[in-house]
């Protein structure tokens, strides 16, 4: 559609006169970005990462042409600047399509060829039509319709071959099946790792065209393609969590600033603006490029080296005080064009190719392993579980630290008698001190790591508000009890921050500490009261404990062996604040893990457990110690006993004698399911070993049983037998839909976690009263999942069949012994059959085998036995 969008512009203008308005073709290629970008991420997270690659690039090639558009629709940018705006861009894109188009070729995927190959071609056409006239414009929209056609033919393939159910498929039109992915799978998130080259790609090629006289300077019609570059390294850097690598997601957070950075700089130009850039922070920036580059060699060689490009242009940027205007900062993003085009042709190759190019994989490894002392750890999915519950984000705290370093050192720039927005500050405390950090705040909260999340978010803001009111033009002359009372807010905040970190460990304790002596600078300055230097002296020394965290995360990541010491909590707590008390949660996704609670609750503990409804806290019925904890954790009212829960029927087997058969018919039918029975209490519950705490489950008469319709819970009942169930939360409380509730409201009470994420359902399962079946009517004690009708069918069936005589079918094999199949009664049934005959105190007047006749009969009322139980035995 992008594609038949731009055909039809290029065919219905001159060079006089636009057939679309330059801000329509804008919005409409930035709704078309955004849906691109929408099927690029999704198909990245089913690993199909060249077609994610293709589209996400192309979504940035439009986001930023939009842009662009509507700048010059808008007058910000003159039509005659339009050459100059929009050739940088293009010129990037031209490239990084043609080398994804060209692997595309080499590997026989025609339509991702043709497609991208057809929008390069498009791009560079465009670009000799800008520089000469009208020269170019029809080839430009030749190569657009090219793709409309390829892309046409493929969706038209898709949808049929969803309509037919596969039988009709045009050749090409096929998606990759799960086990052809195999390669792909192997290569973690290599499609963000190619956009993220692109993005690079492009902001050097839009500060490397001033220097080779493409255009004549950086000016504001270039903010949109550095900051969509910086936008789109944001959404790569969030795609790296997910796929658990800290490193990649770093860099690409890093470089994400630079481009925001850059974007500032151009976009101050339209107000005749050349911001003067301090030497401390690009230092501080260079130091943390190369710390990443040098752990990012555990990954490739290739890798590394590529990063150390940038610790030379942050040093370029702070040898020159005009920064990104110089030709020292504009030649070394020329070398990381050329860099990147080469990097972003092995990372594509390699990404869905069997043949590898080597990046010298492997060399760091090897190295470590010759250091004596040094201990690699081993990263895997499990490195980054947090403590409470199961995440698909790796840890995000290396990234938030270093944007702390960056804000604290960019805050210590002294501004003299320049105009705030002259000095180069503004980004590196806006995006790096606020906007970044929110994401890794975002990120730890995911993870359920509360306090990280809680610092990170809080700070975030604080850098925000603070360096728009101090840099960004919003302070002026107000120095007064107002801007006072908002600091002294979020100086109370800090407080709780600061008590809070004493449970955790010494090293959080001084970073927040020592942010409240910066807020407390804060608060000076906003009283006019500021010592001289004691602003410059806090932010200093919480740069440098900031900068020893981000240290300590990343090397303390890589190595097992030794470990950057953080120190012990300042105050103990007896529990999980003391480390006395560890309460697993283990994903339920995992044999091992249920393996895992499944020994916990026969050990006689108490766990929380997902359900087809709410998550609920469970209790082995054999352990009776296990129940009366359960009930008195959760304080249980009389008006809502405890339930028991099976696996399955089969679990009742060996107390079907005492059941009735239209109930244990019923029960067949309708389980697994979301449905509760109630039914009488009997003999048949001391089968379980309840004891004494018997008499938590149920009422006097009754007792609610079910069977849920839940893989990971019948599982975990398998295991440990027939369960005690209640839900997990104080009564009076709201259900419980997420495993971290669990031990959010039950505390160290609870002893293991089964982790699935949030519930399937809130509502409640369906109680039916079954105490009087057998007079044919059930009743319904609470309709909740399940609706009314379909249990009543349900019933009605089962009736149906007795009325016809037909029997249990779970049952049927021990209700039909034969002469051929004397051995097939489980050694339940032959005790059973033992205690009968014991019991039995009237011997027959002769055995089967004496008798036919009696034999028939006797085998007649055996059958009828299994059915009425004891009695009907005896009295024979």
């Amino acid at each position: 559609s992008g594609s038949l969008l731009l055909l039809v512009n290029d065919y219905g203008s001159s060079p006089e006169n636009n057939l679309i308005p330059q801000t329509a073709l804008g919005i409409l290629l930035l709704i078309i970005s955004a849906l691109l970008a929408y099927a690029g991420v999704r198909r990245s997270l089913s690993h199909a990462q060249l077609f994610s690659s293709v589209c996400l690039t192309v979504s940035a090639l439009w986001c930023g042409s939009g842009l662009v558009y509507i700048l010059v629709g808008q007058g910000v940018v003159q039509p005659t600047e339009l050459r100059a705006a929009l050739v940088p861009g293009l010129a990037a894109f031209t490239l990084a399509l043609f080398i994804i188009g060209s692997v595309a070729l080499i590997l026989r995927k025609a339509v991702l060829a043709f497609l991208a190959i057809g929008i390069s071609l498009a791009c560079a056409h465009q670009i000799a039509g800008l520089s000469a006239g009208g020269f170019g414009q029809s080839a430009t929209a030749a190569n657009y319709l090219l793709v409309s056609l390829v892309g046409f033919y493929f969706s038209v393939g898709r949808l049929l071959s969803v309509i037919t159910d596969g039988k009709l498929q045009p050749p090409g039109t096929g998606i990759q099946k799960k086990s052809e992915l195999q390669t792909e799978q192997n290569q973690g998130c290599s499609d963000a790792l190619s956009v993220g080259l692109v993005m690079n790609l492009l902001s050097a090629s839009v500060l490397a065209c001033p220097l080779l006289g493409v255009v004549p300077q950086l000016f504001t019609g270039h903010v949109p393609w550095l900051w969509t570059a910086g936008v789109f390294q944001l959404g790569m850097c969030v795609l790296f969590y997910r796929a658990m690598d800290t490193l990649a997601a770093t860099f690409s957070g890093f470089t994400a600033l630079l481009k925001f950075a850059e974007g500032y700089s151009a976009l101050l130009s339209f107000y005749s603006i050349q911001p003067f850039s301090p030497v401390p922070f690009p230092v501080v920036f260079s130091v943390l490029f190369f710390i990443l580059a040098v752990f990012s060699f555990q990954k490739s060689l290739l890798e590394g080296l590529y990063q150390f490009f940038f610790v030379a242009y942050c040093i370029a940027i702070a040898a020159q005080p005009q920064g990104f205007f110089q030709g020292g900062t504009q030649g070394v993003q020329a070398a990381i064009f050329i860099v990147s085009a080469f990097m972003l042709l092995i990372a594509t190759f390699n990404m869905v190719s069997s043949t590898m190019i080597p990046t010298g994989q492997g060399h760091f490894k090897a190295l470590v392993t010759k250091m004596q002392g040094l201990a690699l750890r081993a990263h895997d999915k499990e490195f980054h579980t947090p403590h409470l519950g199961y995440s698909k984000y790796a840890d995000a705290e290396v990234l938030g630290h270093a944007c702390n370093v960056l804000a604290a050192f960019a805050v210590t720039a002294t501004i003299g008698d320049r105009n705030p927005l002259h000095v180069l500050v503004l980004p590196w405390v806006v995006v790096a001190g606020g906007a970044l950090q929110l994401l890794c705040g975002s990120v730890a909260f995911a993870r359920g790591k509360t306090f990280e999340s809680t610092v990170f978010i809080f700070y975030g803001m604080m850098w925000t508000m603070w360096g728009l009111t101090r840099y960004g033009g919003l302070y002026g002359e107000t120095r007064s009890f107002h801007l006072s009372v908002g600091i002294i807010s979020f100086m109370l905040f800090n407080v709780l921050v600061t008590a809070a970190a004493l449970f955790l460990n010494v090293a959080w304790f001084v970073y927040a500490f020592t942010f409240q002596l910066i807020l407390i600078s804060f608060l000076l300055d906003a009283v006019g009261a500021l010592p001289f230097g004691y602003d410059i002296g806090v932010t200093i020394i919480f740069g440098l404990v900031s900068f020893y965290f981000f240290l300590s995360h990343i090397f303390n990541s890589t190595f097992q062996s030794p470990q950057i010491p953080l120190g012990n909590p300042l105050v103990k707590l007896s529990g999980v604040g003391g480390g006395a008390h560890v309460c697993p949660h283990v994903t339920a996704r995992k044999a091992s893990s249920v393996q895992q609670i499944a020994e916990i609750m026969k050990n006689g503990g108490i766990c929380g457990m997902p359900t087809d409804t709410v998550y609920v806290l469970v209790a082995a019925c054999n352990r009776p110690d296990a129940i009366v904890k359960a009930y008195k954790v959760k304080k249980k009212a009389e008006d809502r006993p405890m339930s028991m829960w099976v696996s399955s029927i089969k679990q009742l087997e060996p107390v079907r004698h005492l059941l009735s058969p239209l109930l244990l018919d019923f029960m067949e039918a309708a389980w697994p399911s979301s449905i509760s029975m109630v039914i009488p209490r009997g003999p048949w519950l001391d089968f379980y070993g309840l004891g004494d705490a018997a008499k938590h489950i149920g009422t006097p008469q009754s007792i609610a049983i079910r069977n849920p319709d839940c893989a990971v819970a019948t599982h975990l009942i398998s295991l440990v037998g027939p369960i005690a169930v209640t839900s997990a939360n104080p009564t009076g409380e709201a259900d419980t839909t997420h495993h971290n509730q669990v031990y959010a409201k039950l505390l160290d009470k609870v002893e293991g976690v089964l982790c699935d994420g949030p519930s399937p359902e809130n509502i409640a399962s369906t109680v039916v009263d079954c105490t009087k079946i057998e007079t044919g009517h059930i009743g319904f004690f609470r309709v909740g999942l399940i609706p009314k009708s379909k249990v009543l069918q349900i019933f009605e069936e089962v009736q149906r069949r007795h009325r016809h005589g037909q029997t249990n079918p779970v049952f049927e094999p021990d209700l039909h012994p034969t002469e051929t199949q004397p051995d097939l009664s489980s050694d339940e049934d032959s005790t059973i059959e033992s205690q009968r005959e014991t019991e039995n105190s009237t011997p027959p007047t002769a055995s089967p085998e004496q008798s036919p006749v009696l034999g028939d009969r006797f085998f007649l009322l055996l059958q009828v036995s299994e059915y009425m139980g004891f009695i009907l035995i005896k009295t024979i």
